[in-house]
């Protein structure tokens, strides 16, 4: 049995906007955040994840932001290429955890509903989709509520 992990990071800054989309759902809010897309960080960061697991680069190497295709684009594509990419070598994504850190917007409300979102997407039980959010205690960027940060591991299987 080959069993792979993989680890994402992203960031993105807040800017205009009314709502920020975290994880396939939009979350009312005072700012948006900022990105060539739609900058759904928690998504980019799953997908990430993937491609870590697979050895498959990251994000900007297959939707590379000087490609003005990718212009706006809502992050759902990039993470069906990164499932798709999986199982197409063969694998079955175990499980995903994703953990959003921000001071603002409250997540826990929301993560259900992303739960779902996710899950829908990546073809897989809600239950085998974490997503969570913690502070960071107002330090850093996201403590002074210039961004939001995500992390995020998947579990890859292989019979």
């Amino acid at each position: 049995m080959d069993i792979r992990l993989g680890n994402g990071f992203d960031v993105h800054a807040f800017g205009v906007g009314d709502h920020v989309t975290l994880c396939g759902v939009q979350v009312p809010h005072s700012h948006g955040l900022v990105g060539h897309s739609d900058a759904d960080v928690g998504m980019h960061t799953v997908t990430d994840a993937i491609y870590g697991a697979l050895a498959q680069g990251d994000i900007g190497q297959h939707f590379p932001p000087s490609d003005p295709q990718w212009k706006g684009a809502e992050s759902h594509i990039f993470l069906r290429h990164a499932v798709n990419l999986a199982r197409d070598m063969g694998f079955t994504l175990s499980n995903v955890d994703c953990t959003l850190i921000c001071e603002f917007p409250k997540v826990g409300p929301h993560t259900a509903s992303m739960r779902d979102a996710m899950a829908k997407i990546m073809g897989m039980d809600p239950d085998r989709v974490s997503v969570k959010a913690t502070t960071s205690e107002k330090l850093g960027f996201t403590g002074r509520g210039e961004g939001i940060a995500c992390i995020a591991t998947a579990a890859l299987v292989k019979p």
